[in-house]
């Protein structure tokens, strides 16, 4: 079930606003029927101050590509949300159209993303990612619809970004929140060079094999 949410800090209280309950409202729509009501729920006040402690750390460091300094990410993380999903939920689904506004930092635990590739019924696993990954942030800035699935491969706890928070952001904190959405996508650029990358090799690696075949065939 949703327990109760208490900001981490008294500016995200005074933002409590209906954006949240539409956010909230959203969650539950969306796993509304599921066999474990408590597997997508918000935090309490005690996780949520740690949650967001352990964010602002994850952000500043330079792995994460957010060249964001201790203090902006402190910011930043005052316009999260702290959430704990239950192991095996699927929080981000492939082709997903509605309700691509957020994307998720993990905290703590692991994340796996599978995606349906033609003339198969099951998915594939692209990968395995844990702590310092973050999810549907492509979604969050074009609002397609999801490439992928991401599904709790253990329980996970994250912090949320929406929206509608980064909007809010850039009204309070328009530097910060420039510096936040050029890092996001130096993030996607990574990923889309690591693809490029991949697929380069794959037409490389299809490449032999045909002429592999063609030798070992009779003319």
């Amino acid at each position: 079930m949703l327990q109760n949410w208490v900001s981490p800090s008294p500016t995200a209280l005074r933002h409590k606003t209906p954006m949240l309950k539409k956010f909230v409202q959203r969650v539950i729509s969306r796993w509304r029927g599921a066999p474990d009501d408590g597997e997508f729920q918000l935090t309490s006040d005690a996780f949520a101050r740690h949650a967001m402690a352990m964010a602002a750390e994850m952000l500043a460091v330079p792995s994460a590509l957010l060249q964001l300094s201790p203090e902006e990410t402190m910011v930043v993380v005052r316009y999260m949300r702290a959430l704990q999903i239950a192991q095996g939920t699927v929080f981000i689904r492939e082709g997903e159209v509605h309700n691509t506004g957020f994307m998720v930092l993990v905290l703590t635990g692991e994340v796996t993303v599978e995606t349906i590739v033609v003339s198969r019924v099951s998915p594939i696993t692209v990968t395995v990612l844990g702590p310092g990954s973050m999810h549907g942030d492509l979604g969050l800035i074009d609002g397609l619809p999801r490439s992928a699935s991401c599904t709790a491969s253990t329980d996970l706890q994250c912090a949320v970004l929406t929206r509608e928070d980064i909007l809010r952001l850039l009204e309070d904190y328009p530097k910060i929140c420039a510096k936040l959405m050029i890092a996001i996508s130096m993030r996607i650029g990574d990923r889309l060079r690591d693809n490029t990358s991949k697929l380069k090799m794959y037409v490389q690696l299809t490449k032999a094999m045909q002429q592999e075949i063609d030798h070992l065939m009779p003319k």
